[in-house]
């Protein structure tokens, strides 16, 4: 874990001091930002056509592209964007329609999602190979920019995916208000770095991807362009292993508190230090008390352009009892579990994780990733054999935007799930997607 740890550190640092201030990923939102058309809902500008108003429109567009919290799977500016003739208010309502298609070989895996905790160690041999398409992700979203003289900058949000029961249902993603510096609303976390993960075709990721999206109210100030602060209390969602004979579950009665310094040497290049509290509650049944556990995190993420063809993309997380806002162990319950010594006190494991990736554009349309991810459960107390101990993920990709608003993708998916036991087996799957925006 040690020696992980000091590559992963050695690699953000290098990212950090070597980055190019222009990349393919930067021309490529460029040419994003000119694929739309604009609808005025004042009458058209006498100087629409000027080249300062056009660099105000594109301004306003590239907010979409360079959100602090934008993944590579968020849907595109909307084509059709309502503007005011001042360009100070902006309305786009757009989607994607986005279609997977994979197949497992040599022991399917039981999800749509390639996830190494789900890796079966005994096959089930009418199983062993499978074919699925599912059109999860396709999405609709609702998006309002502008500028007023009391609010000052201001946006709205709403985003609603295809990714419920049997991933056709229709089911809310994020809804927050932007205004200012503060953040009000389901939006994603601040534990979270979406920007620092690797694109892949498989909508789960890097098996160690800290992803949560909750209620919360957030201040994020940019100070000088350079360093942005940001503090939040969010609405917990906690993961608790109670067996209802010696423990149970309680109400939960407390935010969690997250935070995160970054600096931010270009657009959309950035070294950021994470961190959250959270307070995990169960009650003992035993002695007929409620208890309260500390639980909390660290991250260290990056995304940086230190060629003008090549992205790097970093993250390394370490906490006891924050299992449950991502990656493998988030299919489990692994905020807190059972202590074998006392039946009804529950304690915080740790946890710790890390991702690289690094991206190739041939041309800015057309890039390949190559990403790898390990997830390490470390419990104090003795486990069952059983148990999942790690995960190993990795992938290569290809992704070919035809057009602005038209891509493909292929990409082949290879995992690992080790027991404590010593127990382990391997999955493989390749998987291509479509996707339509608009």
């Amino acid at each position: 874990m040690g020696k992980t740890f000091i590559c992963t550190l050695a690699a953000v640092v290098c990212a950090v001091f070597s980055a190019s201030s222009q990349s393919a990923v930067d021309d490529f939102a460029d040419t994003m930002a000119t694929s739309h058309k604009i609808v005025y809902i004042d009458g058209r500008p006498a100087d629409a056509s000027t080249q300062a108003y056009v660099d105000s429109v594109r301004r306003v567009i590239s907010t979409f592209y360079y959100d602090q919290f934008r993944h590579f799977q968020d849907p595109e500016a909307p084509y059709f964007l309502f503007m005011s003739k001042d360009a100070q208010l902006a309305m786009g309502i757009g989607g994607a329609v986005r279609m997977r298609g994979y197949y497992d070989w040599g022991g399917a895996m039981p999800s749509p999602g390639f996830a190494p905790y789900l890796i079966p160690m005994n096959p089930d041999p009418t199983a062993m190979r499978h074919f699925d398409t599912t059109p999860a992700g396709t999405c609709l979203f609702f998006r309002v920019l502008g500028r007023n003289k009391t609010l000052g900058n201001y946006q709205l949000y709403i985003e609603a995916n295809f990714n419920g029961y049997k991933t056709r249902d229709f089911h809310l993603k994020k809804a927050y208000a932007v205004i200012n510096d503060f953040t009000v609303g389901y939006a994603p976390s601040t534990f979270s770095d979406p920007a620092a993960i690797a694109p892949t075709v498989d909508a789960q990721g890097p098996n160690n991807k800290i992803s949560p999206t909750a209620v919360l109210v957030r201040y994020m100030p940019v100070i000088r362009d350079k360093w942005v602060l940001a503090v939040s209390a969010e609405t917990p969602d906690h993961s608790v292993a109670v067996d209802n004979e010696h423990t149970a579950s309680v109400e939960k009665w407390i935010p969690d508190f997250a935070a995160f310094v970054q600096y931010q040497w270009a657009r959309g290049q950035h070294v950021r230090l994470s961190g959250i509290v959270r307070t995990l509650s169960y009650r003992d049944l035993d002695e007929g008390a409620n208890r309260n556990v500390a639980g909390w995190g660290v991250q260290l993420s990056s995304v940086a352009h230190p060629l003008y063809p090549l992205t790097t993309y970093v993250t390394v997380n370490y906490g006891h009892g924050y299992a449950g806002l991502g990656g493998d162990l988030l299919i489990g319950k692994y905020d807190l579990v059972g202590n074998p010594d006392r039946p009804g006190r529950l304690y915080a494991p740790r946890s710790f994780g890390w991702s690289v990736g690094v991206q190739y554009n041939f041309r800015p349309n057309l890039f390949a990733t190559v990403v790898a991810s390990r997830t390490r459960y470390l419990p104090t107390g003795q486990v069952d054999p059983t148990e999942y101990k790690t995960g190993i993920f990795a992938a290569a990709n290809v992704f070919w935007y035809l057009t602005p608003r038209m891509s493909l993708g292929a990409e082949f998916d290879w995992g690992m799930r080790r027991n404590f036991s010593g127990e382990h087996r391997a999955a493989r799957r390749v998987g291509a997607v479509c996707q339509f925006s608009f």
